[in-house]
């Protein structure tokens, strides 16, 4: 399994060893080993998700607030994906900036985003199940969304991907400045805050 760092800070692309021979293919899609000496942290994991999307289907941008937010270890397990991570975080210098993974089931790359990051993807083929494990279950009251359309962050939607499909909560989501200026972002000030007592096991 190797792991780099993307180019938003701890935002991570996971590429596992796949094993394969006249049966099929075998890999270790998450290791809790790997991740935390890549990231210097541990996760707790909370919940599992899986979506199944039409080709086109654009989910996010989503976020969470700090703490305790949501950490995301993402993969596709059937057809492919391109997975965006957007950094959302108010003072970070990175901030409004995105990086992508294709992730399919070819490749069989993974993707984790820590707590505060803006997370979105959108389906490149028929059926494109993502499935995502999260350190905290879902609380409406504090999950937040910010248009995917946005033009401040222009995420590049691939052509591949044929006629955008969106649900009406994130073409109604604020932009990343309206959103700033609604105090809804996290800081990274917070961020980086809440990420050093995780590394410290409080």
């Amino acid at each position: 399994m190797q792991i780099r760092e993307l180019k938003i800070p701890d935002s991570y692309e996971i590429v596992p060893r796949q094993f394969g021979d006249d049966r099929g293919v075998f890999l270790e899609w998450y290791k809790a080993e790997a991740l935390e000496q890549a990231t210097g942290r541990s996760i707790s994991l909370a919940q599992s998700n899986t979506s199944v999307s039409k080709r086109g289907t654009v989910r996010g941008i989503h976020f969470a607030d700090i703490p305790p937010s949501q950490a995301k270890y993402v993969t596709a397990t059937h057809g492919a994906v391109i997975d965006f991570v957007i950094d959302i975080r108010v003072g970070s210098p990175t901030f409004g900036e995105w990086d992508s993974v294709i992730l399919d089931d070819t490749d069989r790359k993974a993707i984790f985003l820590s707590e505060g990051l803006g997370h979105c993807f959108v389906a490149l083929t028929e059926d494109a199940t993502v499935s995502y494990l999260v350190t905290d279950v879902y609380r409406p009251e504090r999950e937040h969304g910010i248009n995917p359309l946005d033009e401040r962050i222009a995420l590049a939607f691939p052509a591949e991907a044929g006629e955008l499909l969106l649900s009406p909560k994130d073409t109604d989501a604020p932009s990343l400045a309206e959103a700033e200026a609604a105090g809804i972002l996290p800081t990274w000030d917070a961020a980086r805050a809440f990420y050093d007592g995780l590394k410290a096991g409080e």
